[in-house]
């Protein structure tokens, strides 16, 4: 008989890296070009106005500006004023400071 333990494969040590999903970017944030908004799986939140989804269902920001959940939606609202504003994103805002 050996007196040594044979070494054999084992069946455990497997593990998946994780995916650090989430919200990057809360509302009334500031986001850069390209920044990302959200990782998530699926499309729990959708692109809106100025919001790119990637390959992988991922949220990014467009153009330089503030991010704004609509529901759903995720929008950028932009800093420069040459770059077009979603309008019913301000009308929005209008009515609830009137």
């Amino acid at each position: 008989m050996a007196h040594k333990k044979g070494q054999g494969s084992t069946k455990n040590g497997r593990d998946s890296n994780p995916q650090f999903r989430g919200v990057k970017l809360f509302g009334g944030q500031r986001a850069k070009a390209g920044s990302i908004i959200i990782r998530q799986c699926g499309t729990s939140f959708k692109a809106g106005h100025q919001v790119l989804r990637g390959r992988d269902d991922t949220l990014m920001a467009l153009v330089p500006g503030t991010v704004r959940f609509r529901g759903r939606f995720v929008d950028i609202v932009p800093e420069d004023e040459s770059i077009q504003r979603f309008e019913a994103v301000e009308r929005q805002n209008a009515r609830q400071r009137a």
